[in-house]
């Protein structure tokens, strides 16, 4: 695929793991699937002149990945000295415990079932960590304890899953709430106009270099899709599988599965708005 500004949020071109920004490395996973790109991203953030580092979502249960991760911040010159969740599904999640005890952090996240340390994460904390300042914006949806991170020093924004660097996300019904998420993609869309978000550092896929054209782009896909199953329910589509057979004709079928999750959110909210 050619990477350009045509693109919806200006997709990076190159490899995907390494530098970002002047502040976050990836460290791309090995688990490519049509629902995790090219991997996940994990992301080691600290600040230049720091020798301490934040890892968030360390990924899958998958020692070498783990170990590079940690060999990734030794090289640079860092000691890993928190870790940060996203949210808890496993592609991100599932190898917090075992990167815990390889680094001896502790491991914090919205999810109680998440953390290790006993500190959680909310609206408005702001974490700092040798230097750097990361402040958690909630952004449920995708799954009802997503996060994003305000990485204000380089005008960036983490976004996990709810915003990719590549396509679109699924809505996890019955976890994920679309209203939740359209709640969300526009909190998102404030820190681009009122903060100066430039770059979206995702869960999954390249960096994207125009964080606001990716949040209206996802704002305007949103309300599409709600219009295409607002109208097939009204063509007599009436179960998710039909609605993802008519809307989703153009998607690979292996995708279905997902969207038919994407299809009952939006269905639980047009008829939570008496559109159905």
């Amino acid at each position: 695929m050619t990477y350009g500004a045509s693109l919806p949020g200006q997709p990076r071109g190159g490899a995907i793991g390494g530098p970002a920004t002047d502040r976050a490395v990836c460290v791309l996973a090995p688990n490519p699937s049509p629902m995790t790109l090219d991997g996940t991203n994990t992301w080691i953030v600290s600040e230049p002149d720091s020798d301490l580092a934040v890892v968030i979502d360390p990924g899958p249960l998958d020692d070498a990945h783990l170990k590079d991760v940690l060999a990734a911040a030794e090289q640079a010159g860092k000691r890993v000295a928190l870790t940060l969740l996203t949210h808890g599904h496993p592609d991100h999640a599932e190898g917090a415990a075992r990167f815990a005890e390889l680094t001896r952090t502790r491991v914090r996240a919205l999810d109680p079932a998440l953390r290790l340390g006993g500190e959680g994460l909310g609206a408005g904390d702001v974490i700092t960590t040798g230097g750097l300042e990361l402040r958690v914006v909630p952004t449920p949806g995708h799954t009802a304890d997503s996060l994003s991170f305000h990485l204000p020093a380089d005008a960036a924004v983490l976004t996990g899953d709810t915003v990719l660097g590549r396509g679109t996300t699924v809505v996890a019904h019955p976890d994920g709430r679309l209203g939740d998420y359209l709640d969300s993609l526009r909190r998102l869309r404030s820190l681009t106009v009122d903060d100066g978000v430039s770059t979206v550092l995702p869960g999954h896929g390249p960096v994207l270099n125009d964080a606001r054209g990716a949040m209206e782009y996802y704002l305007a896909h949103r309300a599409n899709r709600l219009a295409q199953v607002e109208t097939a329910v009204e063509s007599g589509y009436r179960t998710p599988s039909e609605v993802v057979a008519h809307v989703y004709a153009d998607v690979d079928r292996s995708l279905w599965p997902a969207a038919e999750l994407s299809v009952r959110a939006q269905l639980e909210y047009l008829g939570e708005h008496g559109l159905i």
